[in-house]
């Protein structure tokens, strides 16, 4: 039975309860909160697969539609290039630009080059050598998000992901150029902070935003990882529920049934929402992006319960 039925249901139920002068309230009261509880879990639930959708447009998808002139450049200057992570040069309405986007594969054969969107220290060291780049010669940043995290690999851990995952959140914090980040799809912990830290920050309608992914919570909390989409509704990891937070500055509205139905339509309205922001951010004094930048990133988290 879907919720709306059964919110209907629960009127009929109480009018019948005040009709017949039973004392019932509370229960009734419960029972709602199970309901919405349930329409909350099922909604959440229903953006993790738009999220993850294998149709969904990548961030390569996106700067061939919004972009013109890109060119990639690569490596790390340290150890070697890692493809989960595009970096390079392109044109946004004439305007040079610096883009640094995850990238998953649609293959198996992409996929394991990519490894899925998840990217190894070099992959993010690579991107802070191409924001300093930006920041030298005065171009904006901007960034696409779409990872399920950081990769866990020993390798990884060798070389420092953490720490290369650190530095890039202490120096996007303090670049002196307007930074534009915007979540296309998964932003999972820690590989998403090191491409999400700017002046505004963005969601797609569908996209979530998340400290650890609903199946990995689910395991180590509810000790069950079947109960994912239980996981993923007490996470809050929507678009709606971190714009309520003020995690993020606004959400992108996506064509009816996800960005993938109309990947030509959703480019269109990220190209111009990037450039309205540009224009306005580009006035601004590069001291007082970064003053700002710092202020919001320290808000996040205060919580003032209502009373």
């Amino acid at each position: 039975m879907k919720t709306s039925k059964l919110e209907t249901k629960v009127q009929e139920l109480k009018k019948l309860i005040q009709e017949s002068g039973l004392n019932a309230g509370e229960e009734m009261e419960q029972l709602e909160a199970k309901i919405q509880a349930k329409f909350r879990t099922e909604i959440t639930w229903k953006q993790v697969e738009l999220a993850r959708h294998p149709g969904r447009p990548y961030a390569l998808d996106y700067i061939e539609k919004i972009f013109d002139g890109f060119i990639e450049l690569h490596g790390d200057r340290y150890f070697g290039d890692d493809p989960a992570i595009v970096g390079g040069l392109g044109f946004l309405d004439g305007r040079p630009v610096s883009i640094l986007a995850n990238q998953k594969g649609r293959t198996l054969k992409e996929n394991v080059r990519r490894n899925h969107g998840m990217a190894n220290p070099e992959g993010y060291r690579k991107a802070l050598r191409l924001a300093r780049q930006a920041e030298k010669f005065r171009r904006p940043i901007i960034t696409f998000v779409d990872t399920a995290g950081a990769y866990p690999g020993l390798g990884a851990e060798e070389r420092g992901i953490g720490e290369a995952i650190a530095r890039n959140l202490m120096s996007f914090s303090q670049l002196k150029t307007p930074i534009i980040c915007v979540i296309i799809g998964e932003g999972g912990s820690g590989g998403a902070l090191g491409l999400c830290i700017g002046d505004k920050v963005y969601m797609l309608e569908n996209a979530v935003y998340s400290v650890i992914s609903p199946e990995g919570c689910a395991s180590i909390l509810l000790r069950d990882a079947a109960r994912a989409k239980d996981a993923a509704a007490m996470l809050r990891i929507t678009s709606a529920d971190l714009l309520d937070f003020r995690v993020i500055n606004g959400i992108i509205p996506e064509p009816p049934g996800g960005a993938h139905q109309d990947p030509d339509a959703m480019a269109r309205t990220l190209k111009a929402l990037l450039i309205r922001d540009l224009a306005d951010l580009g006035e601004r004094n590069p001291s007082a992006l970064v003053r700002y930048r710092n202020q919001k990133i320290r808000k996040i988290g205060h919580w003032k319960e209502k009373e």
